[in-house]
């Protein structure tokens, strides 16, 4: 488990050298209004196939599917967020998880709904 810390250079290591099993939460985003509305939670952990609506940086307004979830960079892939690198090649450009909000999230998961059901639950207490 990560300690807590005041000292930005433990915080930094703390988040650097967590375990992978950790850095699953560091990989939540704010949902849409509407659709905190609708499923009672702020927040949930990014998955393949949510889609998003990138928040800031250059890619701002842009609205896609997430296409891949990086827990050792704690980074997510999204379709539309592209660039082209030295080879001509186009590819994604990865964008931090605090920096987009979730604007459909994918259900299809029995797991995902009980995620849901359990945070619903916890926000009411």
């Amino acid at each position: 488990m990560l300690t807590a810390s005041k000292q930005p250079r433990r915080q930094r290591k703390a988040l650097a050298e967590a375990p992978l099993h950790l850095r699953h939460k560091f990989l939540t985003a704010k949902l849409a209004p509407d659709l905190r509305k609708k499923l009672g939670v702020t927040r949930l952990p990014i998955r393949v196939g949510d889609t998003v609506m990138i928040m800031r940086g250059d890619f701002k307004g842009v609205t896609g599917k997430v296409v891949k979830v990086d827990l050792r960079r704690i980074r997510i892939y999204v379709e539309g967020a592209t660039r082209t690198n030295s080879r001509g090649e186009t590819v994604y450009y990865p964008i931090h998880p605090s920096k987009v909000m979730i604007t459909n999230v994918d259900t299809s998961d029995k797991r995902r709904q009980e995620i849901i059901e359990r945070r619903k639950k916890a926000a009411l207490q």
